[in-house]
């Protein structure tokens, strides 16, 4: 855009002046002499301007969300300075120590007060591990929910192709509230062999410390108010103890869950289905989700395209080799009955 009837002011800023008739008036020029002229900007300028400032509003408010409150499965951010997180949230984050063993001789008990190992768990299937405190009142129900609910989409048969094992961090938990807590959530999730594959386990502050440690699940408790502060977020392990996939949130999506167990498995469980699309999608340990990987599919249509056409050149040089013999035949019959014919009428 050209700028027209444009002054410096005082202040070193570009004034424009819509009507240059408007300095010739005295007192006109008494004010621009005596406070810098600048003048309203062009009505494009200002609509930009006035949308810029609508959307910094916006913003404003959900950065200083971000900065305040981490949603689950935060990871601060580099430049944010750690005085800006509550107390309690400096310490709760997820160390995702992928491709780490987890210590299956650690002791707990399950929900009929039985003393059981990590182990008796782990060797055949993958196992979803979830950490949540029985009386916790908001964030452990949602991660709870959240994992019940994606697991009802599942065509995955627990017991079969997986192991659910929901391990209490709090001391204070017993077996009668762990049983509890299995009783509401199998009444929800009412698949096959549901009640035999989802644990639910409490355990002392050492086994609780130890497991914690090793799966990288950091939560402090808030003496303020009364509560554990921890992230939010489930694990998935292969057959052998090790740490494989997070999946961070309260909601997790059916398919995420079914490629992170998948991919546990080292291919035992799922179909050939599976295994092609997670050609397509890799995991991305930052957001805790699978991501399309764009490079792959590339190569894919690439290699579809490129196969594509060696068939079409192929079949297109196969034709020409046939032999014409065949094709001409019934032309050459045609033109034989065309001369006999004109043979026979000038006999006539």
């Amino acid at each position: 855009m050209r700028l027209r009837h444009g002054s410096l002011t005082r202040n070193g800023l570009f004034a424009f002046v819509a009507r240059p008739n408007y300095r010739k008036h005295p007192r006109m020029k008494q004010w621009m002499n005596a406070t810098p002229r600048v003048q309203s900007m062009p009505s494009g300028w200002r609509l930009g301007l006035t949308c810029a400032a609508c959307v910094l509003a916006t913003i404003a408010p959900a950065a200083a969300q971000m900065t305040g409150a981490p949603s689950a499965g935060y990871k601060q951010e580099p430049g944010i300075t750690s005085a800006t997180l509550p107390l309690p949230l400096r310490e709760i984050r997820f160390d995702q120590n992928i491709d780490q063993r987890i210590p299956l001789d650690t002791e707990f008990e399950d929900e009929s007060g039985r003393r059981v190992k990590l182990r008796e768990y782990f060797g055949k299937r993958p196992v979803v591990m979830v950490f949540a405190y029985y009386d916790c009142p908001m964030l452990c129900t949602m991660v709870i929910n959240g994992l019940a609910s994606a697991l009802d989409v599942l065509s995955l048969v627990p017991g079969k192709d997986f192991e659910i094992v929901t391990i209490s961090f709090d001391p204070r938990d017993t077996p009668s509230t762990a049983g509890a807590k299995k009783i509401a959530y199998i009444s929800r999730y009412r698949q096959q062999g549901a009640a035999g594959a989802w644990h639910f386990l409490v355990g002392d502050q050492a086994s609780i410390d130890r497991l914690t440690n090793a799966a990288g699940f950091r939560y402090v408790w808030d003496a303020e108010t009364k509560l554990f502060a921890h992230p939010t977020g489930v694990i998935v392990l292969t057959p052998d103890g090790r740490l494989a996939r997070y999946l961070f949130g309260i909601e997790y999506g059916p398919r995420d869950l079914r490629y992170a167990i998948v991919e546990a498995s080292n291919g035992n469980v799922g179909s050939t289905v599976d295994a092609l699309l997670l050609y397509c999608y890799h995991y991305d340990p930052l957001m805790g989700r699978y991501a399309v990987a764009i490079i792959r599919i590339i190569r894919v249509a690439a290699g579809a395209t490129v196969l594509g056409l060696v068939t079409f050149v192929v079949a297109m040089a196969r034709r020409e080799k046939r032999p014409a013999g065949p094709r001409l035949a019934p032309r050459l019959r045609r033109g034989q009955m065309c001369r006999q014919s004109a043979e026979r009428m000038s006999r006539d």
